[in-house]
């Protein structure tokens, strides 16, 4: 695959004509947005985690992985691959802002842009290139630039004429590189590729598949459409049969609305005092109010979940008078319902969500013998003042800790 890969300062490139659909994927991401300001742990082994027992790995360096440590991994698993390990306690909200950020770039190129989750993205850069007066291989370029320059984090892209290859090329092309797949050469690229290669393969599928004797992907689209049907059903085969010759009709969808936002929290030891649930429960919706805020969003229907220490898990919902962003409504019914539903226990997680979001264009209902104070008025002066000076310039009374008391 080396044929296809760019070295950083280029000028020369592979032929990219007709290859609109971009794949970014950022390297480690939260790491690299951790090491930013870290620069004496590069090249380390190191790991964003609680680091409690019950805490799993929610990113690992390169370093890292090196010694089998991967994302979702247990924390306790991890630092016994690697004694050496590091690590760092995840910053709340900076995953969220560096996100924001390089996505911002992204759609100052087109608005044709899909995130898949906070560190990647599909952009369709088809109906820029004119305007832009550039290639896709060449935006490929500058994305990676200004990711750096402006974040100080890496990024590794793919170039291709459809979603499901520029995914594979970014893959291949990590950690820190870009992959360009010419058109004319797609099943070229594709079909000396495991099975397992193909979009939607699991392991089950991949047994069943090297149980007929299909290895690669040109084993796949060699075989007639119908074997392959009978071997793993119609949808599942048309699907891989596609795949494997190139085809992927997906097109780049933008960004949908958001149906929901929440937050939870796994506990290090379980918790069977409620006043603490109910603390914890004030902190996520703390987190989930300050989001919706942000996002000009609020919702209709609060939800809980509970997790006990038996892993036996219960959600339960309430429909709420008018549409909220308002932290004190949103902890008040999440409180009501863990008295009225949750069953006393051990709980081991715990978590809030709110539901129906919408703009609130509409407005916020009043109430004219509401006495009380303007809870989100306080609520938004708040957030002003840690967008100023820090997410913990202010906050509820109760969440300090006895020396901040």
């Amino acid at each position: 695959m080396a044929r296809y890969r760019v070295t950083t300062g280029a000028t020369e490139l592979p032929d990219d004509t007709g290859c609109s659909i971009l794949h970014v994927d950022m390297d480690a991401f939260f790491v690299s947005c951790e090491l930013r300001t870290r620069p004496e742990l590069v090249g380390q082994p190191v790991v964003v985690s609680g680091g409690g027992p019950r805490s799993v790995v929610a990113a690992a360096s390169y370093p890292a992985r090196r010694f089998g440590v991967r994302s979702a991994m247990p924390f306790a698993t991890a630092k016994r691959l690697c004694p050496q390990l590091v690590c760092i306690q995840p910053t709340p909200g900076l995953y969220g802002e560096v996100s924001r950020g390089v996505m911002g770039i992204f759609r100052q190129l087109t608005p044709l842009v899909e995130p898949l989750s906070l560190d990647e993205a599909f952009l369709d850069v088809g109906g820029a290139l004119r305007r832009l007066g550039s290639t896709p291989g060449a935006l490929g370029a500058r994305i990676r630039e200004r990711v750096q320059v402006e974040h100080g984090i890496a990024c590794s892209v793919g170039v291709a004429k459809v979603k499901f290859v520029a995914k594979l090329a970014s893959g291949m092309a990590k950690p820190d590189g870009m992959v360009i797949v010419p058109a004319a050469e797609t099943l070229e690229f594709l079909h000396p590729l495991p099975v397992s290669a193909l979009w939607g393969v699991g392991k089950r599928t991949e047994e069943q598949l090297r149980q007929h004797g299909w290895h690669t992907i040109a084993d796949v689209a060699a075989t007639p459409p119908a074997r392959l049907r009978r071997a793993v059903g119609r949808a599942v085969g048309d699907h891989l049969w596609a795949l494997a010759n190139g085809h992927d009709d997906r097109a780049v969808e933008p960004e949908s609305a958001e149906k929901s936002i929440g937050a939870e929290h796994t506990f290090d030891v379980d918790v069977l005092n409620r006043d603490e649930l109910s603390l914890e429960l004030l902190r996520l919706s703390e987190r989930v109010g300050a989001t919706l805020r942000s996002r000009g969003l609020r919702g209709r229907t609060v939800s809980i979940k509970v997790r006990f220490a038996d892993f036996r898990t219960i959600t339960r919902a309430r429909t709420v008078l008018s549409a909220t962003d308002v932290v004190r409504d949103i902890h008040r019914t999440a409180v009501e319902l863990l008295t009225e539903h949750a069953p006393t226990g051990a709980v081991r997680l715990i978590g809030v969500r709110v539901e129906g979001l919408d703009t609130g264009d509409e407005g916020e209902q009043l109430s004219f013998a509401n006495d009380e104070p303007r809870w989100r008025d306080a609520e938004v002066a708040a957030d002003v003042a840690r967008l100023k000076f820090g997410s913990a310039a202010i906050r509820p009374a109760s969440l300090l800790s006895p020396r901040e008391e």
